[in-house]
């Protein structure tokens, strides 16, 4: 590992002016995604500023909205009576995020800029235009087992790991920032960015940006909800493919519908179109199966990734069913 300064700021001010002044430096708090690329060489910073005490940790409710400090702890979130009694999607999603040992030490804004764990980004050895813009995108006509099958370009296939993301962008989500410019709100749907030209840009943030919340509307999605996590392995693993599911059901009539899907895409993905076509219908299978035909238009796979073709829409019902008891 690289030599690198580090420093504590006491206020999120501090830490803002710290990182805009060095552009070779990276903010750092629960350090379970940096430290690892950090030990293989990924990433490099010369200098780690540590955002981990600063007073961003709170968990808020007011006026049906829950607002949860960038600081907070994965597992604290996902174990707060409120959020499971009200935001129950992101309580499920959070839990199939990791193991316990690092939702005990993961944040919320750690988890929405958690890196791709693409093997040809982690592997120096390897062509990523990720992590070295033109040197190629390794997983082209590689391995392509893990990758997208929406979105990708022919510059990066890569897809994004936060499970904690995928409910977020169901959940209609804001985040807010703060950087030298002063405090923005971006809808969770236009944090993260697909690929383009440009796939070492993971999202929308300006230099020097710091997440400081994240906004979270109640809604009616306390009961018929369900998160799905296909993986290889029930242990810490990341998504084949998941999927976030709400309904407001009404005499078993959806009245509305929220669906979301990981390990297909750079960004979580909404699938608004399938949204759509639930709403009005009756909780059935045939219906599931209809919402996810929808869902599934213009995905396209690689030699290696063709299953999620198949899983992608099985993923869909099964979380569909799961979440309204449907046989």
């Amino acid at each position: 590992m690289n030599q690198f300064q580090y420093v504590r700021p006491s206020k999120p001010k501090a830490a803002i002016d710290a990182r805009a002044k060095d552009q070779n430096s990276q903010f750092i708090a629960g350090g379970t995604n940096l430290l690892d690329l950090m030990k293989r060489g990924v990433m490099n910073p010369e200098r780690l500023i540590d955002i981990s005490r600063l007073p961003l940790d709170k968990l808020e409710r007011e006026n049906n909205t829950f607002r949860i400090g960038s600081m907070a702890l994965n597992a604290t979130v996902a174990d707060d009576k409120q959020v499971l009694e009200k935001l129950p999607l992101l309580a499920q999603a959070l839990n199939a995020g990791a193991s316990a040992q690092l939702r005990n030490m993961a944040t919320i804004g750690g988890n929405m800029l958690q890196r791709t764990r693409c093997p040809y980004f982690y592997d120096t050895a390897l062509p990523c235009n990720k992590r070295e813009p033109g040197s190629g995108c390794g997983a082209l006509e590689g391995y392509n087992r893990m990758h997208a099958i929406f979105g990708f370009s022919d510059k990066c296939i890569a897809v994004h790991p936060s499970d904690m993301s995928v409910a977020l962008v169901a959940l209609d989500a804001t985040v807010l920032v703060s950087g030298p410019k002063g405090d923005r709100r971006i809808p969770f749907g236009e944090l993260h960015r697909l690929p383009g030209d440009m796939p070492q840009k993971d999202t929308t943030l300006e230099p020097g940006e710091l997440i400081t919340a994240v906004e979270v509307p109640e809604g009616p999605f306390t009961k018929n909800v369900h998160y799905l996590k296909v993986r290889e392995r029930a242990s810490y693993a990341f998504a084949l493919v998941s999927v976030a599911a709400a309904l407001q059901l009404e005499n078993n009539i959806i009245k509305d519908a929220r669906l979301a899907m990981g390990g297909v895409a750079h960004k979580p993905w909404r699938l608004t179109e399938a949204e759509k076509s639930l709403v009005g219908k009756p909780a059935t299978e045939a219906t599931f199966q209809a919402a996810a035909a929808i869902a599934m238009q213009g995905a396209k796979a690689f030699k290696h990734n063709a299953y999620k073709l198949k899983l992608g829409p099985n993923a869909i019902v099964q979380a569909l069913k799961n979440a309204t008891n449907v046989a």
